[in-house]
């Protein structure tokens, strides 16, 4: 009977987050309070839940063993209901609290950041680990803001970076970089993906289909985009100060990445991948061997692949 009673915890936590506080017994037939406030703390979902705890356990030691397991506050019996009422709206506000930069992280950085962030706490390094890096950006760029107003412009970008942004994460990606109208995405990091390969590719050839789609709906000239990606072994992690930091992946398969972004101008087709991402692709997809081609930093050619319908036009 154990398990169901934390299953239903976390799946009333998780119900649009109609719970927001919990009002706990020690004495219960499935489980002690202190059994359950263990299992709270271990679950990322449940231990921001404030906890009020009741018992007739008299005795110092259970009041500290129940706030170093994680209660916001302990009440002993016959509770006094005034008190019990002003603990619970005290719990409430330290809560609202809490959850003011929680809201902005999950505001400012991606979902998977946020949940390593809960799961792992934050600390300046990285770790090894392997996926797939891409970079996008828009072709003409330059000239395309010469032509019109800061207004359409800025109407371009949010559009563009809300289309790919559905796209990537869709996808299991992470938007890792917006500068300009470029971007840098990856896939498998700061949480693994089971084929960061494929779900880059598919990410990609979507991009490319969703923002045209939009824009030739909206009555607006077709816009190319270039976008290159690099699988390989990266390390991903926490970079800048205690005070300011940001969550990248640092490594040749993101220089690569880059690389390939930038040389669709050259290969005039809009997706272009390494060896590495097209072995480790598992869905049926077209793609055209280019040959292999010398990028400048790096000390051997490297096979290109074209994905997709065909050049650039």
């Amino acid at each position: 009977m154990r398990e169901p009673l934390t299953q239903r915890a976390r799946m009333l936590v998780a119900d649009d987050n109609k719970v927001n506080r919990l009002l706990l017994d020690m004495e219960m037939p499935e489980m002690t309070g202190f059994e359950v406030l263990e299992h709270l703390s271990a679950d990322t979902r449940l231990r921001d839940l404030p906890v009020i705890v009741t018992s007739s356990l008299e005795g110092v030691a259970h009041i500290v063993r129940c706030i170093e397991l994680g209660a916001e506050d302990y009440l002993s019996k016959p509770v006094n209901p005034v008190l019990l009422r002003a603990r619970i709206g005290a719990s409430l506000e330290k809560k609202r609290l809490r959850d003011q930069p929680a809201a902005l992280v999950r505001r400012f950085a991606t979902s998977e950041v946020a949940q390593d962030l809960a799961q792992s706490g934050f600390a300046l390094g990285g770790r090894r680990l392997h996926g797939t890096v891409m970079f996008s950006d828009i072709r003409g760029f330059t000239a395309l803001v010469e032509s019109q107003s800061p207004e359409e412009t800025i109407e371009l970008l949010n559009t563009y970076y809300m289309l790919m942004f559905d796209a990537i994460s869709g996808h299991g990606g992470v938007m890792n970089q917006m500068i300009g109208d470029g971007l840098m995405a990856i896939f498998g990091a700061p949480l693994p993906l089971p084929e960061p390969a494929d779900s880059a590719v598919r990410a990609a050839l979507e991009m490319i289909e969703l923002f045209n789609l939009e824009r030739v709906a909206s009555g607006k000239a077709p816009i190319r985009i270039g976008i290159g990606i690099a699988s390989g072994e990266m390390v991903a992690g926490y970079t800048g100060t205690q005070t300011r930091a940001t969550s990248t992946c640092i490594g040749d398969t993101v220089n690569l990445a880059a690389r390939l972004e930038a040389h669709t101008k050259i290969a005039q087709h809009p997706i272009l991948i390494d060896a590495a991402t097209h072995a480790g692709l598992r869905i049926p997809t077209a793609t055209e061997a280019l040959g292999a081609v010398a990028f400048h930093g790096k000390a051997a050619a490297v096979a290109v692949f074209a994905v997709g319908a065909g050049p650039l036009v």
